[in-house]
């Protein structure tokens, strides 16, 4: 490059006079109406560019402004002084959001923010950077939050940079990187202060010599010298990136014009100056010229092709790029250009060729400085891995065998695999991750997400189903559209239509023949509808034009398969017999349409669950307990041909197990021969548990100031609510309940003949007597005639009640949330001795409010001991529901046991 000339700065366009000391720092905000300054004289002010007026004296450091950034959002300025301090401060007001934060042993020089404006990073002389994450640049309270109150403004990274002194701090527009000045001799020299364009493309460095020197980026080229009057301490850009501001003595802040030096510049009639100013046609032109004289320069067709690809002109940065590896085949630069004009034509296959030479380019290079470029890239193969890796993750929750909408072939999991590979989606995956930052960004993972996105069908099977074997190696397409084929193919286009790759359907997606995968596809199903992209609904039998209420009415709603079927996935369409929209909603997810939802019942806990599903019907009789697997994330062996009965008990045993839900034991019907806690019959979950009354909360109060009356009742309640919260929860343990009750021993049983049914009449200690009616014969038996057999009322404890409880006395009504919240006392608060009578009446309370709910009206069960010394449940035709005598008799509630039922 010819030597430049250098251009004298003799007139600026505006002067800014208003610090008493020297201007050390200056930063533009975005919106071009103001910017930020600071001084040896310890302040900052804040200006209006258009008028020239000082707006906002800031004041608050302890030493001399040396560093100076604006957030993007302009909601934050920080500053930085010789004491080594931070401070931050209003975009808007100009008013201290921070006392000084030390960050740093000795002067912050230079400090700026990451372009989303999470990160501060700061320089020192103390050769290190500083960088603290900011937790949310949108609410500036809560920014500066995070900063001093949260301490989040300690030192999470220090960063080596220079042997000497670091001058000044500027990232990339990208916020990848950031470039740091300093006045060691070995990194931009001895020029201290910088500054980049808005574009990234240009660099700013301002020095002592009086020099301030404009660079591009790209090839890190000096492209312009400006000589200062005076030693500029402080340089940036102006929003548009066509001024550069700068200031030094004198206390004022000079604007000069990049855009007019580069008439002078352009005098040189250098192509590389063209490109800069995004004049590509005059550049194009420039090196045509060079390429014309002959002089086998390859660097003229490096320089086109870059322009060229400037222009998408594809074939033509191609062409060059060619040339250039032929004119010198030794280097990286041409198979560099010559892959990103084959990625940019979408010919990824010869990109990655193109782009694997270069690699062995740049590891045979023989300067040190080029074969480091290499490290910033992963090869094909490293690429390859990693994507396979997202593949098989994905494939984790998918099912088996899937449906390719394009081909209308069955395909196993390698044949997908496979497909992907083959698509255009995994080519410019593959040809686009060049870098080690490529690996870590979720786009690996999005692609392949949104390639492998499948849709399952839900339906009620009909008289012919399409099996595995029917399509086989075959287009799906191509077969006799009749009975269930003509079904898969309307689902198959629908698919393929609404953009996805992948669809599956259970009657011909699972071999049935395989005892090992349809064990698999139960356990799994709920997972696949969960990740389904899309779960479609066939209602076979709802005709078009059909009236709400249809939905409701339909077979599908009576299958016990597809009742996981709508509660798993998260996105639901319905279809019609014709595959037209149920009631026409074309709104996205059916499952979020006020109109459709209603027509089915909502569920909550186990209990209600098992009562939607006691209304469906399976072919065959183990699958209304297998077709809840899923639901309950239960994963048990599947083996037809047990019975029912075994079949349902093993499912509800695990959810007893996984979940401690005892909701499942409210029941009425028929014992099960499998436990005689649970039922024989999902049926008996058909009716819902009787809903009990409850008391409000002045009822509540006023049994509690009733309560506190009664010393023995409150000792007694502190210890019945401390043995209660250590209560296990119910387990089973060999097909036997372990379940924690509260007991009441049965002190006599006669029979009680109804109108039409066998009833006895039970009296236990400490309980109104009560009616039970059962088909089981009962040993009666009264104080005067000892039992033969031993019978206890039992309350099956329940969490959530000494959780109500404990939860209430917390956020009673004399306790706002914000006092609830109060920091506590120190030590030498004079409260702290109130605080400790508070915690033992609230302890107090808490106790007094679980008696009062268990002095309510609960469902019981009846247990009969057996030989063996374990119980069983004595099985009713109705709710058993019985309430303690007197709340306030607390011992007869002390009967804690974990009973053992069979």
């Amino acid at each position: 490059m010819s030597k430049l000339k250098l251009i004298p700065i003799t007139t600026p366009l505006r002067k800014f006079k208003g610090h008493e000391e020297r201007i050390m720092a200056v930063a533009v905000f975005l919106n071009k109406r103001r910017m930020v300054t600071g001084s040896i004289d310890k302040t900052l002010r804040l200006w209006d560019l258009k008028t020239g007026v000082v707006l906002k004296k800031m004041e608050g450091h302890s030493g001399e402004v040396l560093g100076l950034a604006v957030s993007q959002d302009e909601q934050l300025i920080a500053s930085g002084d010789f004491n080594g301090e931070v401070i931050v401060w209003h975009g808007e007001t100009g008013e201290s959001l921070t006392q000084p934060i030390k960050v740093h042993s000795s002067c912050v020089s230079s400090l700026d923010f990451s372009p989303d404006g999470t990160v501060l990073v700061t320089g020192s002389g103390a050769k290190l950077c500083w960088k603290s994450q900011i937790t949310c640049s949108c609410w500036v309270q809560r920014t500066v939050f995070a900063i001093s109150t949260r301490k989040r403004a300690s030192h999470p990274s220090r960063v080596m940079t220079h042997t000497l002194y670091n001058c000044s701090l500027a990232w990339i527009p990208d916020g990848a990187h950031l470039l740091s000045g300093s006045n060691d001799f070995n990194t931009l020299r001895k020029w201290g202060h910088i500054a980049v364009n808005p574009a990234g493309t240009l660099v700013a460095s301002a020095s002592d010599d009086n020099y301030v020197r404009l660079w591009q980026r790209s090839d890190r080229q000096t492209i312009a010298i400006f000589k200062h009057s005076s030693s500029p301490t402080c340089i940036t850009f102006s929003v548009d990136g066509k001024h550069i501001l700068n200031g030094g003595g004198h206390e004022i802040i000079n604007l000069g014009v990049a855009r007019a030096c580069f008439v002078q510049i352009l005098a040189i009639t250098t192509a590389r100056i063209a490109i800069i100013n995004g004049d590509l046609s005059t550049a194009e032109e420039l090196l045509a010229q060079e390429i014309n004289t002959g002089t086998d320069d390859h660097t003229s067709y490096v320089r086109r092709s870059f322009v060229m690809s400037r222009k998408h002109d594809w074939d033509h940065t191609l062409q060059d790029a060619i040339n250039v590896t032929e004119l010198n085949p030794s280097s990286h630069v041409g198979y560099q250009s010559t892959y990103t004009a084959l990625h940019a034509a979408q010919r990824y296959d010869e990109a990655v060729k193109a782009f694997t030479i270069m690699l062995s380019k740049l590891d045979s290079a023989p300067e040190a400085q080029i074969r480091n470029l290499r490290q910033q890239y992963v090869s094909p193969s490293e690429a390859e891995d990693t994507i396979r890796k997202a593949v098989w993750i994905e494939l984790e929750n998918a099912p088996l065998r899937l449906l390719n909408t394009s081909t209308g072939l069955l395909c196993n999991r390698a044949a997908q695999i496979n497909s992907f590979k083959m698509s255009s989606e995994y080519k410019e995956l593959l040809s686009s991750t060049t870098k080690h930052s490529d690996l870590q960004t979720n786009r690996i993972k999005d692609v392949v997400a949104t390639y492998f996105r499948c849709v399952l069908l839900s339906h009620s099977w009909e008289e012919t189903e399409v099996l595995l074997h029917d399509i086989q190696d075959k287009v799906v397409y191509e077969l006799n559209g009749l009975g269930g084929i003509a079904k898969l193919q309307s689902f198959c286009k629908i698919v393929r239509d609404a953009g996805y790759n992948w669809a599956w359907m259970d009657t011909c997606c699972i071999d049935k023949n395989s005892n090992p995968e349809v064990q698999e596809s139960i356990n799994s199903m709920f997972v696949w509808y969960r990740h389904s992209a899309l779960t479609i609904v066939y209602l076979c039998d709802v005709p078009p034009s059909s009236q709400p209420g249809a939905l409701a009415q339909s077979v599908w709603n009576e299958r016990a398969w597809t009742f996981q079927e709508l509660v798993a996935p998260k996105v639901v369409i319905f279809y019609q017999k014709d595959w037209s929209l149920y009631l026409n909603d074309r709104s996205p997810n059916h499952k979020e349409s006020p109109a459709i939802m209603k027509e089915l019942e909502g569920m909550s806990d186990a209990r209600q669950r098992l009562q939607w599903a006691s209304s469906r019907i399976t072919t065959l009789q183990e699958d209304i307990a297998y077709s809840l697997f899923g639901i309950f994330d239960v994963h048990l062996p599947v083996m037809y041909r047990e019975n029912k009965q075994n079949a349902l008990g093993r499912l509800l045993q695990e959810i007893v197990a996984r979940s401690g839900d005892i909701t499942v034991l409210d029941w009425v019907g028929q014992a099960s021969e499998f436990n005689s806690c649970l039922p024989a019959y999902i049926t008996s979950y058909t009716t819902p548990p009787l809903t009990l009354p409850s008391l409000s909360e002045d009822q509540i109060q006023t049994t509690i100031s009733s309560l506190r009356k009664n010393p023995m009742a409150l000792d007694l309640a502190s210890k019945l609510h401390d043995a209660l919260d250590y209560m296990s929860a119910a387990r089973f343990v060999s097909y036997r309940l372990h379940l924690p009750c509260i007991t009441f021993r049965v002190t006599e049983v006669s029979l009680s003949y109804g109108p039409s049914e066998t009833q006895y009449q039970v009296k236990a200690d400490g309980l109104h007597d009560l009616l039970i009616t059962t088909n089981e014969p009962l040993v009666q038996s009264s104080q005067t005639r000892p039992p033969h057999q031993t019978f206890v009322l039992v309350r099956p404890w329940d969490r959530s009640l000494i959780e109500l409880s404990d939860f209430a006395d917390l956020l009673d009504d004399t306790e706002s949330e914000e006092d609830y919240w109060t920091p506590p006392p120190s030590p030498s608060d004079d409260s702290s001795s109130r605080s400790l009578v508070e915690q033992v009446d609230g302890s107090k309370s808490r106790a007094l409010r679980l008696l009062v709910h268990l002095g309510q009206p609960f469902r019981a069960f009846l247990l009969a001991r057996q030989r063996r010394g374990e119980y069983k449940r004595v099985a009713s035709d109705r709710d058993i529901i019985a309430q303690v005598k007197d709340v306030a008799s607390v011992r007869y509630l002390m009967g804690i046991r974990m009973m053992e039922i069979s």
